[in-house]
């Protein structure tokens, strides 16, 4: 028996996959996870950033919570919590209607020894590429245990931050805009990191450390 607020989300994507928005008003990447105590590590990153830092703060993305009413960036985002073993009905929608949705790439995250959401989710979702997060280092055999055939991309374990990056390199190849919005972060950081490496030399070790 399916939960009602289940049937309700299933309906919806539902819903949403017939209705063959033009891709500027969907959501471009989807964020999945098994639950929301993955929340912190998939979205925010807790000690270290995360996926929603990286699209919101670092390349100008907005969640979109309305299907509907998309809001005013032109690159956006969704979240769900889709488990795998709890509400399989809506992992398996949400990874079928996908692509009908105007997703065009999908982060997924899972923790435990059994983090098989991003897994199931490559695989009923394909083609659509998906890159799975292992929530925890427990997870990350289970994530990328896929057979020959079965495709997916992941990263290592809680860097939700680097899946976003590579999701947007993904959208990159069709939207200069965006090319150029990674390209402008990979050079902050090299700034960063010749900032640094000449303060460090022309100030010496013991002064730098004093800063």
């Amino acid at each position: 028996m399916t939960a009602d607020s289940v049937t309700e989300l299933v309906d919806r994507l539902h819903r949403e996959a017939e209705q063959d928005r033009p891709s500027e008003q969907t959501p471009d990447v989807g964020i999945v996870m098994g639950s929301d105590s993955d929340l912190e590590t998939m979205m925010t990153g807790g000690r270290r950033p995360g996926a929603y830092d990286a699209f919101v703060e670092e390349l100008g993305f907005e969640e979109q919570t309305d299907f509907e009413t998309p809001p005013e960036s032109r690159f956006t985002f969704e979240t769900y919590v889709t488990s795998a073993h709890r509400t399989p009905d809506l992992m398996y929608a949400y990874a079928e209607t996908a692509e009908a949705r105007g997703i065009d790439v999908i982060i997924a995250g899972a923790g435990g020894k059994s983090a098989d959401l991003p897994n199931m989710t490559a695989s009923i979702a394909y083609p659509l590429p998906v890159i799975g997060v292992p929530v925890q280092e427990k997870s990350v055999d289970s994530v990328i245990g896929m057979p020959t055939g079965a495709p997916i991309t992941a990263v290592d374990a809680g860097k939700s931050f680097n899946a976003a990056l590579s999701a947007a390199q993904i959208l990159a190849r069709e939207h200069e805009e965006l090319r150029n919005r990674l390209v402008a972060y990979h050079d902050a950081l090299q700034e960063d990191v010749g900032t640094v490496s000449r303060d460090l030399h022309d100030g010496g070790t013991l002064e730098f450390s004093r800063e």
